[in-house]
């Protein structure tokens, strides 16, 4: 995909920052206004089967997935390069982040045919359900999509490349737009894809992914101290 300089920076390097800002501060915004609408919208008890085999398999799937992002772009290259090289790097974000893919993308099919195919579940769901759903479903698809085009050059500099630009946006580097320049359109499209799902969260059901983040203080939370009431035992 071939974009003139000025869309290339627009989109590779201030609309990502549109789509983090509206992240933020429209979470803070629903959960300040609207906290009980602070939900996933469970729809379990219309249909339970489907929906437990294909949570599961996309949450799984995409939590190794959406790890094997951070860890794998955001990790400093001297933290990394003594162990692996570029292309044994790459090799290894192929083969995990491919098989985790394909994990999540079964699961997130299980839960689309489940939405738009169950009448109940369909009358049930708000136009944004479905039209998250259908996002995330591409975005995997897209992810798989760079899999075997990623095998077509094993040397990582590709895969270099994208992850200076993905520290240059979380570490406020400028002109990391520019590296992108002349990357295959499936990547470009990966990215914007991602940034825009970023952008509509607050106002759909994604919105709960924090809740899963901040589950996690729950494992340094202090001992709970529990006292029973004992009856006293007549003699």
């Amino acid at each position: 995909m071939t974009l003139s300089p000025a869309w290339n920076q627009f989109l590779f390097g201030i609309y990502p920052y549109i789509c983090l800002s509206v992240l933020l501060l429209g979470s803070l915004i629903r959960y300040d206004r609207e906290p009980y609408s602070w939900k996933s919208d469970s729809s379990q008890i219309l249909r339970a089967k489907t929906l437990r085999w294909g949570s599961n398999l996309f949450h799984y799937g995409i939590l190794v997935v959406v790890l094997g992002h951070f860890a794998g772009f955001l990790i400093p290259e001297w933290a990394i390069g003594w162990l692996l090289s570029p292309g044994q790097h790459q090799l290894l974000a192929m083969v995990a982040g491919g098989l985790a893919g394909i994990v999540a993308i079964i699961g997130l099919s299980l839960l689309t045919w489940r939405r738009l195919g169950d009448p109940r579940v369909r009358r049930n769901s708000r136009k944004w359900d479905i039209s998250i759903v259908l996002m995330l479903w591409f975005q995997l698809l897209l992810g798989l999509a760079t899999v075997p085009l990623s095998a077509q050059h094993m040397d990582g500099a590709t895969f270099e490349v994208l992850s200076h630009y993905v520290q240059g946006v979380v570490y406020f580097h400028g002109g990391g737009a520019v590296l992108l320049q002349g990357v295959p359109w499936v990547y470009q499209l990966h990215i914007l894809l991602g940034f825009t799902i970023f952008l509509v969260s607050p106002f759909t059901r994604m919105v709960h992914i924090w809740s899963g983040v901040a589950s996690v203080a729950y494992l340094f939370r202090p001992y709970q101290l529990v006292r029973t009431r004992k009856r006293a035992v007549r003699s």
